[in-house]
């Protein structure tokens, strides 16, 4: 089975930075790609950002994260960071660390990890 545990929300002014965290385990040895969504209340969920096993880093073209948002990894390729600064109050979402898999054509989630940017 597959493991990803979530750390690092919490809630932020605007204006401050929180770093989201990510490790995945378990039968974990065909990763391909690990990345970072956010769901906001009402909303349907939105991808931010991938890095893929090949070292690929993919960002949503969206307006929203450009710029403000950092996706990392450490070398041990199991674990991604999502760096967040300038934080806005649209910002406040619950966001999910996303792993796939090759050969597999289910996607792991996270539990999510909540983030409140207050004004």
């Amino acid at each position: 089975q597959v493991r990803l545990e979530e750390s690092g929300g919490g809630l932020v002014q605007a204006g401050g930075s929180l770093r989201l965290s990510c490790t995945a385990s378990g039968s974990i040895s065909t990763l391909s790609a690990m990345g970072w969504y956010r769901q906001a209340p009402g909303a349907q969920r939105e991808w931010l950002a991938s890095f893929t096993r090949s070292g690929v880093i993919k960002y949503a073209d969206s307006d929203s994260v450009k710029g403000r948002f950092t996706i990392s990894r450490d070398r041990t390729l199991n674990t991604v960071h999502l760096q967040m600064n300038s934080l806005r109050p649209e910002d406040t979402a619950v966001y999910y660390c996303n792993a796939r898999f090759y050969g597999r054509d289910t996607d792991f989630w996270g539990q999510g990890t909540q983030v409140t940017v207050s004004s």
